[in-house]
């Protein structure tokens, strides 16, 4: 891989992880509610199970969508339903007084798995793969991998940074609430592009 293919891959990289999808806006939703520290499983759970999702996807994984097109429509009806659960429980995450303690943010095994049915995650990667990868091999495969890895993870932890910082501006339970709730109508939002594609 040449010096421009490797810089038009980082910045696909850098493009695609940096703007909001599923993974930031959970991010910036858990900085807000739980802080910083406590998202950090929640962050290296997107970094590292991206990263691998990639390899699996570059080894193997694309050829099931060739061969088996139903397992594509089967794969985006489960990842709209789980993401509009997860829309549900960002709303509720800021409950009142009464039932405070009852939310946790999303753990390291939480956040690797939620991979697989975050449409976006699915994007990235098949997209990466075709383009930077296309014959497939074993090692271009992991230098996309390897790319992204060292690429999103810082990405992603700006967005809980920046919902740290809204923190501090939330400190009336109203206002945490009604922040949860534009935060779960974002993540339902950001299902459209998903809808749209055939």
């Amino acid at each position: 891989m040449n010096i421009e293919i490797l810089t038009a891959l980082a910045t696909f990289a850098f493009v695609s992880s940096i703007t909001p999808g599923p993974n930031n806006l959970m991010l910036m939703a858990s900085g807000a509610n739980f802080g910083f520290r406590r998202t950090i499983p929640h962050m290296l759970g997107i970094g590292i199970g991206f990263t691998i999702m990639v390899v699996l996807v570059g080894v193997g994984l694309m050829s099931v969508f060739d061969r088996f097109p139903i397992t594509h429509t089967i794969l985006k009806v489960f990842s709209v339903a789980y993401l509009l659960w997860l829309a549900w429980r960002i709303a509720n995450a800021g409950a009142p007084e009464g039932r405070k303690g009852e939310g946790r943010p999303m753990t390291f095994i939480q956040a690797a798995l939620f991979q697989w049915v975050n449409p976006k995650a699915w994007t990235m990667a098949l997209t990466a793969i075709t383009l930077y990868a296309p014959d497939r091999s074993f090692l271009a495969v992991l230098l996309v991998a390897a790319t992204f890895g060292a690429i999103n993870l810082p990405c992603v932890s700006s967005w809980t940074v920046l919902g740290q910082q809204m923190r501090r501006l939330l400190t009336r339970p109203k206002l945490l609430i009604a922040f949860n709730w534009v935060m779960a109508a974002l993540l339902v939002a950001s299902l459209y592009p998903v809808l749209l594609t055939g």
